[in-house]
């Protein structure tokens, strides 16, 4: 049995709180759990926070070997399928010891943004050419080790991979670059993440890559696996995903994960951008959580999907950098108000509440006790500096409105001091980035 902890006492000028901004925080914590949280308080004996303090964000889509492609994807401009065939050019490279190297300073970089959980939305599963490794989760046990090198927590979104893209005429095979992502069946897909184990700072979930690549006889058999677990989904993020699945199934993509029971609270719509009036509908009804990446959206001139009517239409939102173009969950939440404000031409379409908690929902990742700062929840705070050039005269209860990652300056989870003063425990992060990095475009 472990022992108990000492508690240890932190103090903010700012914080947070659900009920909204506090001064004078302290912060009461013991076996990295919230034992007290009382404003209006002295300092004396507490260790000091800079700024305001605010809950441990949540990147809810992760994509951790998409870290490569950061400024690698421009020339000539392209578009998303020709994105992807620089992905697959990277996806090629990579081996459990390349990955555990690339995740580990990818989920390092999410830290000094003040992630403290990630969902690792995982389809990088076999060797090239489909071969299984001789623990045929060793892709997956990379990400668990970078995760806790790292000191954040992971959901492990192990996601089903079958066929290589859906036209009019129905589903295509995989091709070459596809298959190390498939598991050749839902069945064989479903014995697989059977083996993978929770630990501490680890759940399991699971995931349709897309109607796309799950044909819809094998969706009955991925939601029974997922049964109890977090269960996401990429929904409608290109206008061709719905036309072919329009064409093959006379369903809309939202139609067809509804008729197949793949709708509901705990399952997450990553995109969901291009969606009718009865899509949306549907999502809301069903309490369906929608995982906006503002940032990559933009980047591949996906479009701006409706967040405000999906809100509205009941479903909670969160939020992900997917390709991690950017890796900052305070931009991702401003610019879910910023391309509502190019939509509808209107400033204020979402509460600062309701950006904050769309930054900090870890319940959609199988963590209900975390992303709030109250007692009894996990001991996860972020504290945003307000002295920066670009956060210096703001008013605290708005800084997610004006700090960028580069304001972090704390970091703790689970009790655990992660980041400090700005620095990261592992050390220069960005040198273990471009060790990660460079080695994957040689002779590309």
């Amino acid at each position: 049995m472990t022992a108990t902890q000492p508690a240890r006492r932190w103090h903010a000028a700012y914080a947070l709180l659900p009920a909204g901004l506090a001064r004078d925080v302290t912060f009461e914590i013991t076996d990295g759990r919230f034992t007290s949280i009382t404003p209006d308080s002295s300092p004396a004996g507490a260790q000091l926070l800079p700024g305001v303090v605010l809950p441990g964000l949540a990147n809810a889509h992760s994509h951790a070997f998409h870290r490569a492609l950061r400024g690698r994807t421009h020339h000539g401009g392209g578009t998303f399928w020709t994105w992807r065939d620089g992905m697959y050019a990277v996806a090629a490279r990579l081996d459990p010891d390349r990955y555990l190297a690339l995740a580990r300073a990818t989920y390092a970089e999410m830290a000094l943004a003040g992630v403290t959980c990630v969902g690792e939305f995982h389809y990088l599963h076999h060797a090239p050419g489909g071969a299984r490794y001789a623990d045929p989760n060793a892709m997956g046990e990379a990400l668990r080790q970078a995760a806790a090198e790292a000191g954040i927590r992971l959901t492990l979104l192990d996601a089903c991979y079958l066929s290589g893209g859906l036209t009019a005429d129905g589903h295509q095979p995989l091709g070459d670059a596809q298959r190390r992502f498939s598991d050749g069946s839902a069945e064989n897909w479903a014995e697989r993440v059977d083996l993978l184990a929770p630990s501490e700072g680890m759940r399991i979930g699971a995931a349709v890559h897309s109607v796309r690549a799950v044909p819809r006889e094998a969706l009955k058999t991925v939601v029974t696996a997922a049964a109890g677990r977090p269960l996401h989904v990429h929904l409608s993020e290109q206008p061709a995903e719905n036309e072919a699945c329009l064409g093959w199934y006379g369903l809309t993509p939202t139609g067809l994960l509804a008729a197949e029971g793949v709708l509901g609270r705990r399952t997450s719509a990553v995109h969901a951008t291009h969606l009718t009036d009865a899509d949306i509908a549907l999502l809301g009804r069903t309490g369906t959580v929608c995982c906006f990446c503002p940032t990559t959206e933009r980047d591949l001139a996906d479009g701006i999907g409706p967040a405000r009517a999906l809100r509205d239409a009941g479903s909670p939102l969160s939020l992900g950098s997917d390709q991690h173009a950017v890796i900052d969950l305070i931009e991702e939440a401003r610019a879910l108000e910023s391309h509502e404000r190019l939509d509808s031409r209107r400033r204020g379409r979402f509460t600062l509440a309701e950006l904050l908690s769309a930054a900090t929902n870890q319940e959609s990742l199988g963590w209900p006790d975390a992303g709030r700062l109250e007692v009894g929840a996990r001991a996860d705070l972020v504290a945003v500096r307000t002295d920066s050039v670009r956060t210096a005269g703001t008013a605290p209860d708005q800084i997610v409105m004006s700090a960028t990652a580069a304001d972090v300056d704390t970091v703790i989870v689970d009790g655990r001091m992660i980041v400090q003063g700005g620095q990261h425990r592992l050390g220069d992060i960005a040198s273990l980035l471009r060790d990660a990095i460079e080695p994957l475009w040689e002779d590309q």
